[in-house]
């Protein structure tokens, strides 16, 4: 009867979901001043191209709820925004990926203490609850800089895509081409044992510690350091690009 009951409850859920997502909250012309003020990416786009990043945005600000922690009183539009757009441009080579199974969004003022781990984080994903939790502070710092290759908004949404493929209860799993990831992994394994022993790669020295975290600082490198990345090695470079449907490089001059 349990398990007939928590089945009956995750349909509910995915079918509470599909409604939610097929309903679309029309952004402001202010929201959109905010992507074009402030969000790079968006910028370089083509106005097709930002018709869509702004549809696909406005899907995703319906279906997340987005939650102040510590001392923020109020997650503010320009919050939603920006972290929003985030995952938008991390998931724009597909057309209707938004990362279901995330659907709560933590803000943090700065780093926090972390009950589950006993340390401080800047950010971090929890499948097993479906948060993605992040460190405004350090969001913004990432966004100031957009070509040293560390953005924490991307490296959280990396982390939340690779196990978002994973995740079979939901409409959005298997997404990753298995031939094409599977060629990446076997280049990014090279490029990880690299980073172990010390030699001087386009990532940093965490892009080392497991395939997880190569990943995400693969993507952060991808979308802030393209030229430098595809000039290092043109092959794993390739491999994003048809893992991402996507190739930074034609945004950023």
């Amino acid at each position: 009867m349990f398990l007939l009951h928590s089945l009956l409850f995750e349909i509910f859920e995915w079918l509470s979901d599909g409604v939610g997502y097929l309903k679309r909250r029309k952004m402001t012309s202010s929201e959109k001043a905010i992507l074009e003020n402030t969000f790079p990416y968006y910028q370089r786009l083509n106005q097709k191209h930002k018709d869509e990043f702004v549809r696909k945005l406005e899907m995703v600000l319906i279906g997340k709820s987005f939650i102040a922690r510590g001392d923020i009183r109020e997650v503010t539009p320009e919050m939603k925004i920006l972290i929003g757009a985030t995952i938008i441009m991390v998931t724009f080579g597909w057309k209707d990926l938004r990362l279901l199974h995330f659907k709560k969004i933590l803000v943090y003022p700065s780093t926090y203490y972390s009950t589950i781990s006993k340390q401080y984080h800047r950010g971090e994903v929890n499948p097993r609850h479906g948060i993605i939790a992040l460190s405004w502070s350090c969001f913004l710092e990432g966004m100031e800089n957009q070509k040293d290759g560390v953005n924490l908004g991307i490296h959280e949404v990396a982390h939340a895509l690779k196990l978002e493929n994973q995740i079979y209860y939901n409409s959005e799993s298997d997404f990753f081409n298995p031939e094409v990831y599977d060629s990446f992994q076997l280049l990014a394994n090279k490029e990880i044992e690299k980073v172990k022993a010390g030699y001087l790669t386009v990532f940093r020295s965490s892009a080392g510690l497991n395939e997880d975290e190569f990943f995400a600082v693969a993507l952060e490198t991808f979308f802030e350091k393209s030229h430098e990345f595809f000039q290092y090695n043109p092959e794993l470079y390739g491999t994003l690009i048809r893992l991402m449907r996507q190739d930074p490089r034609v945004w950023i001059k």
